[in-house]
Parts: structure tokens; C-alpha cells; sequence
């Protein structure tokens, strides 16, 4: 078991949430998105933001895939840094 498996484990079980129910790469992997395409401090914000939706009812992945979505049409004017075409 990795340390995040360990962790995740953990934090669920002080949470009383199930483990199985949390999608640690689409979490990751949009936390990266807009770390990277938005604001470094907006990673967690938005990986909040997305437990709520989901907490609400919402899809995690469709979810995280909205949000990855908008984290990569973010005009650089507002701090996004899109690579250059």
C-alpha cells in the first residue's frame, strides 16, 4: 500500500467515508490542471469545490471534467499560463 493509500485510509476512517468511494487520480489529476493552467493555491480550493459537488450529488469524474475543462480555457489575463500553440 502506497503512503496516499495509507492516508486516504486513514482520513476516511476519522471521516466515517469508505475509501473505495474516493477517486484519488481524477482528484490528482484535476488538482494538477489547475495548479498548472490557473493558480497554484486554487488546486485545493478547487479539489474542495469538487467534494462538495459530489457531496451534493454530482459525478466526481463529469464533475472533474467540467472543472479541468474551464482550468484550461482560463484567459492568461486572469493567470492562466496555457502553453504556447
Amino acid at each position: 500500500m502506497s503512503v496516499m493509500d495509507d492516508w486516504v485510509t486513514a482520513a476516511c476512517t476519522e471521516l466515517d467515508l469508505d475509501p473505495a468511494l474516493v477517486p484519488v487520480p481524477t482528484v490528482l489529476d484535476l488538482a494538477r490542471d489547475v495548479a498548472h493552467q490557473v493558480l497554484r493555491p486554487g488546486a485545493p480550493v478547487t479539489a474542495y469545490l469538487l467534494g462538495l459537488a459530489v457531496g451534493r450529488g454530482a459525478d466526481p469524474a463529469a464533475t472533474a471534467a467540467r472543472l479541468t475543462e474551464l482550468a484550461g480555457t482560463w484567459p492568461v489575463e486572469l493567470g492562466g499560463d496555457r502553453p504556447a500553440d
